[in-house]
This record gives structure tokens, C-alpha cells and sequence, in this order.
């Protein structure tokens, strides 16, 4: 633990001994006003906000270790783990971050890109994704009764679907996004009309909109646990228009053509598989 201690305190600008000393009064049940106001002679003056970071930074990290040991369990057993992967998962120091690591290892279900695969149209993503390989693009020679791909536009359809989970599940693209969604985005909560008495100690989050960059983590928290409580809605909407310029400047290359399938799959990505993804990380550390 003491590593992780210093690993807070020097997230937080305190030092180890202080943590060790939060996480010591929460262990024996004590909580953060009782902490800050009667219990400065053993944290150093720590006043209610940071003791409340050093408590949820803790509560992060338990839930991050937890998940790392589940991954590392699965990668094992379907003997995927390799030295640079473990050495990655390990590292990761947030639960978005190793998840990002772990996406392109996860078991997969029957997504969209897979039942493209099973009719053969990765190599027609292939030539559309790679600019040197687009002078090569033939889609009509793709169509297939036995495989169901009953014209081009099936064809250049599911060649878009395989395109759009390699983008979705490129980690340098997520890390870009996610800070990106950080700066820019917007958490928007409102109350479930029908639990708005029962929700009374939610009612600062009522209707509330704030720039998740300003966004305190316990103010993030107690929105997230309103939504689990079902007392709130919760989204973060971010600018749609950057984020989509963004990855059209990184993956929309190439002949006009190929340029123009690449756009409706970068578009797909985004929309489909990057936003909700992006936005359900906020309800994880």
C-alpha cells in the first residue's frame, strides 16, 4: 500500500504520510468531516475536500486492482498475455486506460464487424483503410450469394463496420478522445420526475449543466450514484463536430472515393461505438 499512497499524495500535492493517515481513520470507520475537523493533528490540517479525494482516489484504485487482477485472469486463460501486454496492464493507472488496453483482447460478441468478417470483407477494409493499397479497391468482386452480400453497397457496408471497430478500438485514438471529451464535454443531470421527494439529497443535481473539465470528482460522484439510484439522468455530451474532425484528419486519406467511405465510417465509429463508450467511462474511476 505504500506505493499507492504515494502515488495519491503526489496526485494531490500531500504527502505519503498523510494519505497513510486518511486511509487509517477510513478503515476504522471514521468519516471525512469527522477526519477534517477533529483529527488535524494526525492528517496535517488536511481540510474536507482533499480528504474526500484521498477517499475516492482509494475507492479508485481497490476498484482498479480488482479489475486488473480479472483481466490478467481472462488473458491467462485464453493464453493471450504477453510480456509487453502484461507489462501495459499493469501500468495502466486508471480503470478507462485499462480497459483500453484490454478492448482489442476482449472476449468478442457476434458484433456487426464480426458477421462482416464471416462474409469475407476484410480485405476490401483493408484496401479501403490503407492509401497505398486503394488503387486495388474492385467491390463488385466482393459480392457473393453464398456469403450474402448482395450488392456493392453490402459489400462497402460491412467493410465500413470492420473499419469502424479498428478505429474504436485503437488506444492511442481513445486516449485523444477521452481527453478531448474531458475538455469539452458537458455533464448534463436531470431528476427522474416520478423520484424527485425521495431524491431530496440529490437536489443540487436536479438540473444542473457543468464542463466536465471543471467537474469536481465528488460532485462527478454524487451525480453518478444519483443515476444509480435512479434518481438522476446523467449524459455528457461532447462537441461532436471537433471530435468527428479529429478522427477524419487521422483516418480520411486517400482517392476521393475510398475518402468518402472512410468519412461514413469514421462517422459510424464516433456515433456507435466511441461516444457510449467514452461516456460510460465517467461512470467508472
Amino acid at each position: 500500500m505504500d506505493q499507492v499512497y504515494k502515488i495519491i499524495g503526489e496526485e494531490l500535492s500531500i504527502r505519503t504520510p498523510q494519505v497513510a493517515a486518511v486511509a487509517d481513520l477510513l478503515e476504522g470507520g471514521n468519516t471525512v468531516p469527522f477526519i477534517s475537523r477533529y483529527r488535524k493533528e494526525v492528517t496535517g490540517s488536511l481540510i474536507d475536500e482533499v480528504v474526500a479525494k484521498v477517499r475516492d482516489r482509494l475507492d479508485e484504485i481497490a476498484e482498479l486492482n480488482k479489475r486488473r487482477g480479472a483481466i490478467l485472469k481472462s488473458l491467462t486463460e485464453r493464453d493471450l498475455l504477453t510480456t509487453a501486454l502484461q507489462t501495459a496492464v499493469n501500468n495502466a493507472l486508471s480503470l478507462p486506460l485499462l480497459e483500453d488496453i484490454y478492448l482489442p483482447h476482449r472476449p468478442k460478441r457476434r458484433t456487426r464487424a464480426e458477421i462482416a468478417r464471416e462474409k469475407g470483407l476484410e480485405p476490401l477494409a483493408q484496401q479501403l483503410f490503407d492509401p497505398k493499397h486503394q488503387g486495388a479497391l474492385r467491390p463488385e468482386s466482393f459480392v457473393s450469394a453464398e456469403k450474402e452480400v448482395s450488392s456493392v453497397d453490402d459489400a462497402l457496408a460491412g467493410a465500413r463496420d470492420i473499419i469502424a471497430e479498428w478505429i474504436s478500438e485503437d488506444g492511442q485514438v481513445r486516449a485523444k478522445l477521452r481527453d478531448l471529451f474531458t475538455r469539452d464535454a458537458v455533464a448534463v443531470s436531470s431528476v427522474v420526475k416520478a423520484k424527485k421527494e425521495q431524491g431530496e439529497k440529490f437536489a443540487d443535481y436536479f438540473d444542473r449543466q457543468e464542463p466536465v473539465g471543471r467537474l469536481a470528482g465528488h460532485r462527478l460522484l454524487a451525480m453518478l450514484r444519483g443515476e444509480r439510484e435512479k434518481i438522476l439522468r446523467l449524459s455528457f455530451k461532447p462537441v461532436e463536430e471537433k471530435v468527428i474532425s479529429l478522427l477524419e484528419r487521422r483516418f480520411v486519406l486517400g482517392a476521393a472515393f475510398a475518402k468518402t467511405q472512410l468519412g461514413l465510417a469514421v462517422g459510424e465509429a464516433y456515433k456507435r461505438l466511441l461516444a457510449p463508450s467514452l461516456e460510460m467511462s465517467y461512470g467508472q474511476p
